[in-house]
C-alpha cells in the first residue's frame, strides 16, 4: 500500500510518519497483493484533539474514516478499527448477495462476518423525488427547512442531479453526479 500521509496546522514529523505507515501496513492483509491499493491520510491539530483522517482507494471501492482524540497515534488506532470495521460490514453484505464473487480488490477471507450488524443493514423505507430544477441556494433552503444533512436536487444550471450536504467542518459540500467516462 502506497502511504501519503499530509498535515493541517501541524508538522509531519518522520517519526510521525513511519508510525503512522506502520499501523496503516497492518491493513495489507485486507488487500489483494497484486492490486493498486493507496492510502491517503491527513492530519490536523486543534485545541483540545488530534483529527485524522484515512481513506483507502482501491479499484472496487473507497475507505473513508475520521478520528479524532486528544492523542494522535489513539486516533490513527481508532481509526483502523473504523476502516476493519467498514470492511467486515462490506464482507457480511457481499456475502448475502454476491456469493461465488466476493469482490476482486479486497481479502475478505482476512475478515469474521458479522452477522450482527448485517441484521441492522436492512433498507426500511423508499422514497421517490420529483426532482424539479432548482438553484443550489434553494436547494440549500429547502434541506434547511427539512432538518436534514443533506438534499437531492436537478441543478437548473447544467441539469445534473446534484446533492448538497452539510460538512461537519461547517459549510456546504455539492456531490454532482456523472457518468465514469466524463469522471476520466
Amino acid at each position: 500500500m502506497k502511504c501519503q500521509i499530509t498535515g493541517k496546522n501541524i508538522t509531519v514529523t518522520d517519526a510521525m510518519r513511519d508510525v503512522i505507515t506502520q499501523k496503516l501496513h497492518r491493513m495489507d492483509k485486507y488487500f489483494v497483493t497484486d492490486e493498486e491499493v493507496e492510502a491517503k491520510v491527513l492530519t490536523r491539530t486543534y485545541k483540545d484533539a488530534q483529527k485524522v483522517e484515512i481513506t483507502i482507494f482501491t479499484k472496487m471501492m473507497d475507505f473513508r474514516v475520521e478520528v479524532k482524540d486528544k492523542d494522535l497515534y489513539a486516533a490513527v488506532d481508532l481509526a483502523i478499527d473504523k476502516l476493519e470495521g467498514q470492511m467486515r460490514k462490506l464482507k457480511t453484505k457481499l456475502s448475502k448477495r454476491h456469493k461465488e464473487n466476493l469482490g476482486r480488490a479486497i481479502a475478505f477471507e482476512n475478515f469474521q462476518s458479522d452477522e450482527e450488524e448485517a441484521q441492522n443493514d436492512e433498507v426500511v423505507r423508499v422514497k421517490e423525488l420529483a426532482l424539479a430544477p432548482m438553484e443550489l441556494e434553494e436547494a440549500i433552503t429547502k434541506m434547511e427547512a427539512l432538518d436534514h444533512n443533506f438534499f437531492v436536487y436537478l441543478d437548473s444550471e447544467d441539469e445534473k442531479l446534484s446533492i448538497v450536504y452539510k460538512r461537519d467542518e461547517g459549510g456546504y459540500g455539492v456531490l454532482e453526479v456523472v457518468s465514469p467516462e466524463v469522471k476520466k
